[in-house]
């Protein structure tokens, strides 16, 4: 293998020939071999992105010549398009605040440049790295910029996922709304409830992770572009700082705004744990959600078995026949993950001291595990799970007129100490609560066929005045 001599604060390395990368880029992959993964793909792209903008706002304000700008440009959309992917070689979790992965990205970009404009890579006196690439910015202002619209890209995609299965429980809410089953708390029976409603129930909560994983959304779209290295926009150029994030906003796409304080947007990383938060809420919601369909179709003969969840693959090695709720369970152990990483990112965004957090790094390593993962699981759930779910009419009514609940219906009617006592008495002989209250002569039959009518049981309605009092 070739190789070529680069020289930093450090010293001199080989570097070999037909890398794009430098120097600062190969100290680091000695450095920070952690987690055998490789820079999220994405936001490779979004450093690129940044690159691009500088770029084009440095040479609007007159501060690179437009070679060097057309060059950059040229080789940035070039990564963009998909090349040269292999020379980001840095691991995700690294020290250094993500000086090392803004420094991947100038060099890959600088000899790409130097090659667009006939020099041979390595050659700086062309186009430098840290003066030309990274003119008028610091790791400290690209880097948690690059972060932020990375995990706006990966939550829509995540928001676009939430939105299919919202669809898909309404449309089962729809499907069971005439199917009566027995309600239940602390896994005991209370009173009826239609299998429509808790479907409805369902839908309605992922709404509200999609509300909140929104307004989150927009604390991402506040950036510290333009603040270099503290806030205060050292080796920045007024003009630059004025138009680099509205020139950014058209490359990606996503409308984005200069936060009014630079100093507060470069030290604080609230933002961050406010959307690691609010996909913490929604995974939490999703598992309980796993845990219901699990309990309602447990079985098939031994267990509740309302409703039946799509047969996805054999549940085991020793027990011919069986089929286990896969999809459910992968999708708890989606959420467990998430809730972990939730904790790290809370520890690293409270760690930071003074004017910058060093640990962005790993807070964008887990946050972006955590969408990417509620995406994937997600759209896994509604495919494989929830759009093929369906109800055991006849258990579920079975069940509901099995049930002592029920009596909780007459209550109004003939009071809670005789209403106690039907239920024991039901307990007690095993006999239905309609056939006890019919054999004593408690209600009539047409009035007990009215209070007991399943859908009336499920909603309000109007109440005669209490008989026993």
């Amino acid at each position: 293998m070739d190789f070529r001599i680069e020289s930093d604060s450090i010293g001199s390395k080989e570097v070999p020939t037909e890398a794009y990368y430098g120097v600062q880029t190969l100290r680091a992959a000695e450095n920070f071999n952690i987690t055998g993964y490789k820079l999220n793909t994405e936001l490779v792209k979004s450093l690129v992105q940044i690159k691009k903008a500088a770029a084009i706002a440095n040479y609007k304000a007159g501060l690179l010549n437009e070679n060097i700008e057309k060059a950059i440009i040229e080789a940035s959309d070039k990564i963009l398009g998909g090349d040269l992917q292999d020379q980001f070689i840095l691991d995700p979790i690294q020290g250094g605040a993500g000086t090392s992965a803004n420094m991947n990205a100038n060099e890959v970009i600088a000899n790409e440049a130097i090659q667009i404009l006939g020099g041979k890579k390595g050659d700086y006196s062309i186009v430098h790295p840290n003066d030309h690439v990274n003119m008028g910015q610091s790791t400290n202002d690209v880097f948690p910029t690059a972060g932020k619209i990375t995990a706006l890209k990966l939550l829509l995609k995540a928001i676009e996922q939430l939105k299919k299965l919202d669809m898909n429980l309404d449309m089962k809410a729809k499907e069971f709304n005439n199917i009566i089953k027995m309600g239940r708390t602390q896994l005991q029976d209370a009173v009826p409830i239609r299998l429509g409603q808790e479907f409805k129930a369902y839908s309605s909560v992922i709404k509200r992770d999609i509300s909140r994983l929104e307004a989150a959304k927009k604390e991402l779209e506040v950036l510290n572009l333009g603040g270099t290295a503290i806030g205060t926009g050292i080796n920045a150029d007024n003009k630059y700082m004025n138009t680099v994030v509205p020139i950014l906003s058209d490359i990606i796409g996503i409308q984005l705004e200069q936060a009014d304080d630079l100093i507060d947007a470069t030290q604080n990383l609230d933002g961050f744990v406010s959307v690691s938060g609010a996909i913490k809420t929604c995974a939490v919601n999703l598992s309980k959600m796993a845990n219901d369909l699990r309990l309602m179709s447990s079985g098939p003969r031994t267990g509740l078995e309302e409703i039946n969840l799509p047969p996805k693959q054999n549940g085991s090695s020793i027990m011919p026949g069986k089929v286990n709720p896969v999809i459910p369970e992968v999708m708890t152990q989606v959420a467990f993950n998430i809730i972990g990483n939730d904790v790290t990112i809370t520890m690293a965004a409270e760690a930071g001291q003074l004017e910058l957090n060093a640990f962005e790094p790993v807070i964008f390593f887990n946050l972006f595990e955590s969408i990417e993962t509620l995406t994937n699981g997600v759209k896994t759930f509604t495919e494989n799970c929830i759009s093929g779910i369906t109800a055991n009419t006849n258990r579920c009514k079975k069940l509901v007129d099995n049930s002592v609940g029920i009596v909780t219906a007459i209550t109004p009617y003939v009071g809670y100490e005789k209403a106690a006592s039907i239920a024991k008495s039901a307990i007690k002989t095993g006999k239905p609560v309609k056939e006890i209250i019919l054999q004593n002569g408690i209600l009539k039959e047409s009035e007990l066929d009215r209070i007991l009518d399943p859908i009336s049981m499920t909603e309000p309605r109007e109440l005669k005045k209490y008989e026993f009092a």
